[in-house]
This record gives C-alpha cells, structure tokens and sequence, in this order.
C-alpha cells in the first residue's frame, strides 16, 4: 500500500485527519478521519506493521492504548480510488496519572516536571517534562524567560555545558485546547571538582638544639621535637629527629634530608634552639657556636628552603621556633642564589621580626610557646597556612608573651595543600623504594635479644628511639631460677656514650619519655649523641646475684653488638670532624631507677609558667675586631611572667 502504484485519478478527498495523542496507560482514545468522495466510501486502519486493526472499519477508530503505536486509514470507494491519511502517533507514557481529571478532555495535563541539576562545564545535561494532551502536546523550552531555538521536546538535552549554559529553565506545553508551564529549575554550572591533592611521600626533618657549648641552655626542645614527631607519624610523615647537632652534623642532616626529597614530595623542616636574624636571613645556632659567633658558625634558613625548592617538592614547609632578633647590619650576609616562583612555600615563624621567641617551663613540663600550640592544631584537615593561623590566633591570646612574641606566616601557597593530604604511591614506586631505603637506614632500631645466663637467668634486651640520635635500651629479667635471689642488671657501653641528659636539670623531661615508653624495665641505658658514632656499639649486659646455698653474690657478664644503630649509620660526620670534648661530659650510666632529684639549678628553672628568650647569648660589648658577629643580647636577666589573676 506504500509501495509505487499506477497514476490514478483520485476524487477522495480527506477533509480531516486523525491527530496524535498522548495518554496514560490502558487509557480509551477515538481516533477519527473525515473523508469526502462520490458514493460510498470505506475505510480500513493499519498498524504501523502494516497489519490491518481488527474491526478498524469505520471512520472512528477506539482503542484501549496499552503501548504506543502509530496508525494509518486508508479510505477507498467503490471505483478503486483510495487515499491515505497522515500517519498519527498513539503515545502511551507509564508514569503517575493519579492527578488527571476523571472527566479530562484532552488539554495538556504535566505528568512531570523538570528537576534542578547541577553539573561541571563541559558535561551533558538533560531535563525532561512529560504530559499527558489530545492531541499531542507542543513543547517549548524557555532559558530565563526567552525562548531556545529548536527546543520543541519533552527532553533538553545539552551537550558540553559552559557557564552561559546556566540559569532558569521552564517549558510551555500547549495544544488547540490549552497552554500550561512547567515549574521553573535551575541548572548551576560548577567547575570541574579537582582530585584530592595528595603528595609522592611526606619527610620532615626535625632538629632541636639546647646543650650549647657557650650559650644558655634551653629546656622545651626535648618535648617540642618528641611531641611534634609524634603528631607528623600520626599524619603519615617520615621523620627524623635529631637533638644537639653541630654545624657540621646540622648540614650533613640537611643534606641527608633534601635526598629524600624529590618531585611531588611533601617536605618540612622544624628547628628548636637558638636563633637570629640578619639582613632579611635567618640563622640557626648550632650546639658548637663560639661566643661571640659569626654567619659561618651557623645555618641558613633560606639556603635550606632553597634546596628543597631545587627538588621540585610538592610543598615546602620550614617551622622555627628560635629568636629572629637583629644584629649587626654592616656585616656581610649570606649569598643565596634568588628563588624561583615555584609556589607552595612555608614560613611559620614563632616571632615577628626583631622579636624573641620564648619557652616556658610550667610546673615539671618544658614546652616553645609557638610549638605548644603547633602542637595543638597539626592534626587538623586544614591548609597548612590556615592552621598557622589558629597557632597564630592562640599565641596572641597566651598572657604569658602578650606584647612580645607574635607568630608570623610567610607563604607562596597556589594550592590548598594540607599536612594531612594523603600519600600517593601509584606511578612512583621506584623513586618511594629509595626513599624508603634511605629513612629506614636512620631509624632502624636494634633486634630484640633473649640472653641465657650460665646460672640460668634470662635477660631480654630490648630497644626504644626516643629520637633518630637517641636510643634507649632496657634490660629486664624474665626468668630466674629457684637457687638465685637478689638479681640485678646493669648495662654500659662500649664505647662511652655520652648522656648529655645525665647532668643536672636536665634530665626530668627525658625520664618522663622513659617513663611512658616502658613497661618496668630492671635496668634502663640512655646512649646520646649517636651521629657521633664511627664504631659499632657494644652493649655489656652484667648480672647480679646472690647464690641461695652459698649466700655469695655472683657477677655474670655477656655482651651485645648493636652496630651502629639508627642515625649512627648515616654518618653525618666527616672525615675531619672529631668528637666534642666537652670538660664536665659524663658516660653513659645505668639507671636502674629513674632519678627524679633535682638540682638547685633546675629547681629554680622550672618554677611554674617561667619563661625565657631563645636568643643566642653573645659576649659584654668590648672593641673587637670581628665585622659580622652579633650585638650583645643579655640573657641573663631571665622574666618572669605567671598568668594575670
């Protein structure tokens, strides 16, 4: 019937044609052809399938719309003239009819609305509306009130979106009968969500200083490195800490530290001890300084951000808590080849500029004003400049330096980096191996050692860092037989090791590590100063006891070789360096109990809420000859300051 046919002279002419609908489910519709000729004409309705509809005789058709179909009549009279109407659409939509009048007539009923959406430019977006019209509805799509060219569908589609693409969006839906509109929607166009930021590996490198050869000694560096090592572990860092470096071992831990860094690499360097500034440059003293002391004797701040700025880090974060106070301006400061715009540097600097930074020693703890509260917001999901921020914000509010230390932030941040990001290890597996490689070297801790004595005690020797140069071994009996009593352990090192933290005043914060660290050793042996270390480290394990048959005490003794544990491996030192000989230095003890005693010098330092500067103590202003040494900073005269009431 659609194929070609002869040339006919048709005389039917169809004054109306069927109209397409759009209808629920199982909805009753007419569909009805108007046709004029001479004689009688009849009529036959067809399927789209070209099958002839049962009883689809007469000029109206009524059907129970189940799925949409389209259908066509064809009129004939009775001279073999026959024409066809236009082929109409029966569309049957199974969506929610609950709200379509029981006596509807065929205006544009809205089954569904548009919804909002937001989406990213550049993605495809669809609204869709539907309704239920007799005929078919007309769609007109409107984008803040005027009309969209070609948008005649019950769908909008959009592909590519751009931010012109936003807005408000409703449709006209209209037959002969009636116009309705939809409700008004938005669609938001957002940029692209950018991935988690994330970095190749985290390093921190975190150095205090506070048994100086000519300068005051400090207190709060033991907890403030101990303390924020834990935290930066906490948030996935590999750290190293490191207590009472000198100039040389300082740079040769630096260096050590920028080989760990490398592209993508999230890297931070903290220092605690003594410190100034001069001529925009900020200086770190080491352990060994002279008095008075010159740029050379100690490190620059800037020369160590510009190296990990040459490894291409994916941010760069350098903590001092030190003094910045000025000194001689005339001297020659030094050369640093002028950074790159890179981005993504910190500077988180305990004082302002020509300012002191303070520590406090409240009731038995020492802690830096500035890490104390560092301390308290590292842990947060923040920019790293925002959690400066907060440092900043509760350093000003502490009474204790109101009016004379000030935290100041410098930073080239591009990204919103945080310390907590995640470490990404895909595409990296070789370069995150090295790196490995190389921090496990400083922080390795000796094997755990079961020890059987002759008389048939057992000794465990076991290991602890309280800092990548600092490691502590316990001695504990685990077992003795019924014939000995009144045993005993001591532990001594070969060589000497000193204790730095033995002399007076000294030693409080680090037994309190001890104390939280083990689970009641016999006997505890502190070995310090282990970048020092150009040997292997021999432990002497004796024991003591008393027979119980002959009551004769008894001394049996086994050695331990432990190698040249933790930092000791990284040998910091060179080939011309030798070991500071310092008068009153101590050896390294055994310390079966913990002392608590306290000198008359650290009773009267740790008076509650004392605090004191971090400047370096120079000579009294005599004529000398140096041209770059530091102006005199008395130190002597210590404040203190307690809490207003």
């Amino acid at each position: 019937m659609t194929g070609s046919c002869p040339i006919m002279i048709t005389e039917i002419v169809i004054v109306r044609h069927p109209v397409s609908v759009c209808v629920p489910v199982n909805h009753r519709v007419t569909l009805r052809v108007r046709a004029e000729g001479k004689g009688i004409l009849s009529y036959q309705w067809f399927s789209e399938d070209e099958k002839e509809v049962p009883a689809g005789t007469q000029s109206d058709l009524t059907i129970r719309a189940s799925k949409t179909h389209r259908y066509v009549c064809r009129v004939n009279d009775h001279f073999h003239n026959y024409v066809f109407s236009e082929w109409v659409k029966v569309k049957v939509l199974d969506i929610d009819k609950s709200g379509l009048p029981v006596d509807w007539q065929g205006e544009p009923h809205i089954a569904i609305n548009p919804k909002p959406e937001t989406v990213q430019v550049g993605t495809k977006v669809s609204l869709r509306c539907a309704a239920f019209g007799i005929p078919t509805p007309h769609y007109q799509w409107y984008r803040n009130g005027q009309p969209l060219l070609d948008k005649t569908s019950d769908i909008l589609q959009i592909d590519g979106t751009t931010a012109e693409h936003g807005g408000s969006y409703l449709c006209s839906i209209s037959n002969v009968l009636e116009e309705r509109w939809t409700e008004p929607v938005d669609i938001n166009i957002v940029q692209p969500e950018q991935p988690p930021l994330t970095a190749t590996d985290k390093v921190a490198l975190l150095i205090g200083n506070l048994n100086y050869s000519c300068h005051p000694g400090l207190m709060a560096p033991v907890m403030d490195v101990h303390e924020l090592g834990n935290l930066l572990q906490q948030l996935g860092f590999r750290v190293v800490s490191l207590l009472d470096l000198t100039r040389q071992e300082m740079m040769a831990a630096i260096d050590k530290f920028i080989q760990l860094l490398d592209r993508g690499v999230y890297g931070l360097f903290y220092y605690a001890g003594h410190g100034y500034e001069h001529a925009g440059r900020n200086y770190l003293v080491a352990v060994d300084a002279p008095q008075p002391y010159q740029t050379k004797n100690c490190v620059c701040v800037q020369r160590v951000m510009s190296q990990m700025q040459e490894r291409q880090t994916a941010m760069s974060v350098i903590l001092l808590d030190t003094c910045r106070k000025w000194y001689n301006q005339g001297c020659i400061p030094s050369v640093i080849k002028a950074l790159r715009p890179n981005g993504n540097t910190v500077y988180g600097y305990a004082t302002c500029e020509d300012a002191e930074a303070y520590e406090v020693q409240d009731g038995g703890k020492s802690t830096g004003i500035f890490t104390k509260y560092l301390n308290k917001h590292i842990l947060q999901e923040a920019k790293v400049t925002h959690v400066l921020e907060r440092v900043s914000e509760d350093v000003g509010k502490d009474p204790l330096v109101t009016g004379k230390q000030a935290v100041e932030i410098k930073h080239t941040m591009k990204e919103p980096r945080s310390l907590k990001d995640k470490v990404r290890t895909a595409g990296h597996t070789r370069e995150l191996h090295l790196r490995d490689v190389c921090w496990r070297q400083a922080n390795e801790l000796p094997r755990k050692k079961q020890l059987m004595f002759p008389c048939g005690v057992k000794v465990e020797v076991s290991f602890s860092a309280l800092f990548s140069n600092v490691l502590v071994a316990f001695a504990t009996i685990k077992a003795t037989p019924d014939q000995t009593q009144d045993c005993t352990v001591t532990l001594s090192s070969n060589p000497p090791m000193e204790d730095i933290f033995s002399r007076p005043g000294r030693s409080e914060d680090m037994d309190s590590l001890l104390i939280n660290e083990t689970l009641n050793p016999d006997c505890t042996l502190r070995l310090c100063s282990l970048q020092k270390l150009k040997e292997s480290v021999v432990l002497k394990v004796d024991l003591h006891y008393t027979h119980k048959d002959s009551n004769v005490r008894h001394t049996e003794s086994q050695q331990v070789d432990i190698g040249r544990p933790l930092v000791a491996s990284c040998k910091l030192y060179r080939e011309n360096h030798t070991r500071d000989k310092k008068p009153n230095g101590a050896t390294a003890q055994t310390t079966g109990n913990i002392s608590h005693s306290k000198s008359q010098q650290h009773q009267n330092l740790a008076a509650p809420h004392r605090h004191f500067t971090r400047k370096a103590e120079c000579a009294a202003k005599t004529p000398t000859t140096w041209s770059n040494e530091p102006e005199e900073n008395d130190e002597n005269e210590l404040l203190d300051f307690r809490p207003s009431e």
